[in-house]
């Protein structure tokens, strides 16, 4: 299993970003061994639109089938929900805080974006 964590650097130590699309980094972690792979977002943080999407089909690509975000739109809630991607929306911390709660069960699946779409 691959998790995909929004993140503010390209480690996991880095803070959580709480948006998907315009997020600096996606993490992409093993949440077993840790094992992790930094995709820089850079082309997507000043994405006049679209960013979601371009994001969610990243994450897809890179084989996640879970994401643990702050904040997801609901075209890129779309996207990820096609590609049998659970979303976890409102998660904090470091990116390994974030793997360890979802772990330990203290995080829940979303059914639905929590924002607007172009949230910045």
């Amino acid at each position: 299993m691959k998790i995909a964590v929004t993140s503010k650097g390209p480690d996991l130590e880095s803070q959580l970003d709480p948006r998907f699309g315009r997020a600096a980094y996606i993490i992409i972690v093993d949440p077993e061994t840790l094992e992790f792979e930094a995709i820089d977002n850079s082309e997507n943080v000043n994405a006049f639109k679209g960013a979601g999407i371009q994001a969610a089909t990243a994450v897809s690509d890179k084989g996640a089938s879970v994401l643990l975000t702050g904040f997801c739109g609901p075209n890129a809630f779309k996207v990820l929900d096609a590609g049998k991607i659970k979303v976890v929306n409102d998660a904090k911390g470091t990116i390994k805080d974030a793997v360890r709660s979802f772990n330990d069960g203290k995080l829940s699946f979303s059914d639905g974006a929590n924002v607007e779409g172009h949230w910045t």
